[in-house]
């Protein structure tokens, strides 16, 4: 009986979890989105439902914004960005793929050329750049804070439970922050703060690194010898030539900081006595009760480092086949589950922009989808993962002169 009661128990949980995640197609979501809508669900019930939905096709902007036109409220539009996120380095589905044929190995060579060109002649002599940059942050296991916070409120974890019932178990919208990044050359400069916040305590993480250069991935993946004609996909409404590529170890300069993670340590000595040895090491009070115990100066403390590390990667780069403009980047690193970040996926998405009187092809936005174990490597509170999900816009170009 014991072992059926135990049986049942992992069939449930087992079930709960499938129920949890369900995987789904966009079809299946503009359905789903179409059936609540026809039922006259709340938006709360509708946004329940989208979150126990994990894509398995990439939730494309044309797409994303017919269904954003159909939201019955708030909590279902934040769930449909959580969905465009999490499934930005998807497939788009088959019937939003261009029914067009793959070129022949000649024209697929001749547009890796064009793109070489356009990459080491025109984005990597870009000017110095300024912009703004606004960060929208989503995250499972913690409680949103206001809206008016930026980036440096705090967080409330949650008591997620069995990880169903509790609306914040699942990605939901944090916060927002804005800030202004500095670029040369095309590649972004990391930003040196004056004082550091550990975010570990915040419940949250920071990316410390700026986005990975285009330049310098295209090289790198030139240089591992592996790019390869992919597919078509459209991009902006023109068509795109998809290129995987895949850069080893040994020759990767792919570099992740991540703030912060703790580091629990033991201060002060800790004293154990018996009933017999009470008298000599715990003093009078502790001799008088007969038993064994503990005496001494200390406590746990906790400071916080950063997780760095260098990854291999793979991913792919999206080329207009008549300028050889890079259209869009995806760069995902290969993590192993015994570190303590366990997903580093990202999407750059380059778009012509005014800066000051002249246009420019640069990033225009990003999505970061970032596991880790947000005990780092202490352990401490048990073995869990937060999911954070990062969708940036860069806006306000202008000429930096370096500064």
């Amino acid at each position: 009986m014991r072992r059926f009661a135990v049986l049942l128990l992992l069939f449930t949980s087992i079930c709960f979890s499938a129920q949890a995640a369900k995987k789904a197609t966009v079809r299946e979501l503009k359905d789903t989105l179409s059936s609540f809508l026809q039922a006259k669900k709340t938006d709360q019930e509708t946004a329940t439902r989208l979150k126990e939905m994990e894509l398995s096709e990439q939730l494309t902007l044309t797409t994303k914004n017919s269904l954003l036109a159909e939201s019955p409220g708030p909590l279902t539009t934040e769930q449909i960005y959580v969905l465009e996120g999490e499934s930005a380095d998807l497939v788009p589905p088959t019937a939003e793929l261009p029914d067009r044929a793959a070129p022949d190995q000649a024209t697929k060579d001749a547009l890796l050329a064009k793109a070489q060109q356009y990459v080491t002649d025109i984005y990597e002599e870009l000017p110095a750049l300024a912009a703004r940059k606004t960060v929208l942050r989503f995250q499972d296991n913690v409680e949103a804070v206001a809206q008016s916070s930026g980036i440096v409120g705090n967080a409330k974890e949650v008591d997620t439970g069995d990880g169903f019932s509790n609306p914040a178990a699942f990605v939901h919208y944090i916060n927002s922050a804005q800030a202004d990044v500095q670029s040369d050359h095309g590649a972004e400069k990391r930003v040196v703060e004056k004082v550091k916040i550990p975010w570990g305590a915040n419940k949250m993480i920071a990316l410390e690194e700026p986005d990975p250069s285009l330049g310098a991935v295209f090289r790198e993946a030139r240089e591992a010898g592996k790019l390869q004609w992919v597919r078509w996909e459209t991009v902006n409404g023109n068509p795109a030539a998809v290129y995987s590529y895949a850069v080893p170890r040994k020759t990767s300069r792919l570099a992740l900081d991540v703030c912060c993670f703790p580091n629990v340590t033991q201060v002060g000595i800790a004293r154990f006595y018996t009933g017999t040895s009470a008298a000599a090491l715990a003093g009078s009070e502790a001799a008088g009760g007969g038993g064994g115990g503990v005496t001494g100066n200390y406590q746990t403390s906790t400071d916080w480092h950063d997780y760095k590390t260098s990854a291999p990667y793979h991913g792919e780069l999206y080329i207009d086949p008549q300028s050889g403009i890079v259209v869009r980047m995806i760069v995902e690193a290969e993590l192993k589950p015994t570190e303590t970040m366990h997903v580093f996926d990202e999407r750059v998405d380059y778009g012509p922009t005014a800066a000051g009187t002249r246009t420019v092809v640069a990033p225009v936005r990003t999505i970061v989808n970032a596991v880790v174990v947000p005990n780092g490597d202490s352990y401490a509170g048990g073995y869990k993962t937060r999911r954070t999900l990062f969708i940036s816009e860069y806006k306000e170009y202008r000429e930096s002169g370096g500064q």
